[in-house]
């Protein structure tokens, strides 16, 4: 019998987990440029890809968020849980003591008995232990623990979020007040050509109407402050909600103006096999479908005999300082085997279920390798594109400067009217507004491109998230 429950010992059915086939390609479908290289990322410049950007705030912001987010922190509660899950589903491994003791008093009918009022006094220590023969349990503990290491891939993939998002809406914050500050330039330059519309008028050198286009367009360009404004606001406050702090608490730290961040001279984004390694959301998606298999283990072992030993010993009297004597013993142990003969199909349904939910993880974890991919391919194309777009918005921009300078001395001398002049300014505020824009999606591009690689939880998540 021993042998046999030795052999049984060492059976675990269902299939063994085996990490599915990864069908990438060798290098991206574009052909990077613009500052790009195929060269694997160094992981300390992915794992703090920031400070690539130069700005002390910036990073200041983001040691902030890692300590006090609000989601970070419910994902630390849910590693917690997962954790005491599993060590719940460890301890079907071993055998359970229970200890019991009661007291009672009963009475027979005087017309059917003796009348008598009887105490009864005991004390009793149960155990059993159920042998996990063919690894039921086992494959229990298998999938728990493969929860326990999807919850904290979950904890990093929030983590690679929450600084990309910290990023961005900082690039937003730098990018409005640069906007800010080049429209309330601009209106700097359209009072003077005000003025001097009017003086021009007074001298009798021009008509009522240039005034009044002189003083529809200041006050055009006066009207984008408002919307700038409004943009800037929620931006700080986004901010604020990521930092776990109250809408407000960035305004002091981002109150001075300060420049759209710069990029590095170069980046590197490696292979595609590197993001599979690199990306959390992956691996928590492959995480999940080890612990599925598991699960198909655990449903198998519910076709098979299960073999259990119980014991008890006791005390039972009916006076309490004779109940631990020897004579008022009792006691019972013994093995016993159960096995499912007839269910009406219920456990193999069960194994069905759990073999078409490990198929459908299978589908998510290949679904994620591929909107990895897309997401690395569409930012790099953003990326290099939206740089060359700022080279054509610069080009414009110097063109508009000359044009405008050429508008008003033509104006003053008289060779144009004062629609020239407009075009030309309007022109002008169009492509440094641009330029502006471009120069912040060129980061937020980049901040992207990073979040798709997979970066910033590697050295930060033994540090701060407790994993």
């Amino acid at each position: 019998m021993l042998a046999t429950l030795a052999f049984f010992s060492c059976t675990t059915v269902g299939p063994d987990y085996v990490p599915p086939e990864k069908k990438v390609p060798g290098s991206w479908h574009g052909n990077p440029m613009g500052g790009v290289s195929k060269q694997a990322p160094a992981p300390e410049i992915l794992a703090k890809w920031w400070s690539t950007l130069n700005d002390p705030i910036l990073s200041d912001l983001m040691e902030k968020a890692i300590v006090n987010n609000k989601d970070i922190g419910q994902a630390r509660a849910r590693i917690r849980e997962e954790r005491a899950r599993w060590n719940i589903s460890k301890a079907g491994l071993f055998p359970t003591l229970d200890a019991s003791g009661s007291f009672r008093k009963s009475g027979s009918s005087k017309e059917t008995g003796s009348g008598k009022e009887t105490d009864l006094y005991s004390a009793d220590f149960d155990a059993s232990w159920e042998l996990d023969l063919f690894g039921g349990t086992r494959r229990s503990v298998e999938a728990a623990s493969a929860e326990l290491q999807a919850s904290e891939e979950d904890l990093r993939d929030i983590l690679v979020s929450l600084l990309a998002e910290i990023a961005l809406n900082y690039t937003e914050v730098r990018t409005f007040q640069a906007r800010m500050e080049m429209v309330e330039k601009n209106l700097a330059i359209q009072d003077q050509t005000y003025q001097m519309a009017q003086s021009l008028y007074t001298s009798g050198l021009s008509n009522g109407i240039a005034i009044q286009q002189a003083k529809y367009n200041l006050e055009n360009t006066r009207s984008q402050i408002p919307g700038l404004k409004i943009s800037l606001e929620e931006a700080k406050n986004r901010i604020s909600v990521l930092l776990g702090e109250n809408p407000g608490s960035v305004h002091g730290a981002l109150k001075e103006t300060g420049p759209v961040p710069v990029c590095p001279l170069e980046i590197a984004v490696g292979v595609p096999a590197d993001v599979l390694r690199q990306r959390p959301d992956i691996r928590r998606a492959e995480k999940k479908l080890a612990a599925q298999t598991a699960r198909i283990g655990a449903a198998v072992a519910d076709l098979y005999p299960k073999l259990s030993f119980t014991g008890s010993i006791g005390f039972e009297a009916l006076d309490p300082d004779k109940l631990f004597l020897a004579h008022s013993r009792s006691y019972g142990f013994g093995p016993r085997i159960t096995w499912p003969i007839f269910r009406a199909g219920s456990i193999r349904n069960n194994i069905e279920v759990q073999s078409a939910l490990e198929e459908e993880l299978l589908g998510k974890y290949e679904l994620a390798v591929l909107n990895a991919l897309s997401e690395v391919e569409n930012q790099l194309t953003v990326y290099m594109e939206e740089q060359n777009r700022k080279q054509s918005l610069n080009e414009a921009k110097q063109a508009a400067m000359r044009a405008v300078d050429l508008a008003q001395n033509q104006y003053q001398a008289g060779m144009i009217d004062f629609t020239g002049v407009l075009d030309a300014q309007r022109s002008l505020l169009s492509f440094e507004d641009n330029l502006i824009q471009c120069e912040g999606n060129i980061i937020s591009s980049l901040v992207r491109l990073y979040k798709a690689l997979g970066g910033g939880w590697t050295s930060l998540a033994a540090g701060h998230t407790g994993t």
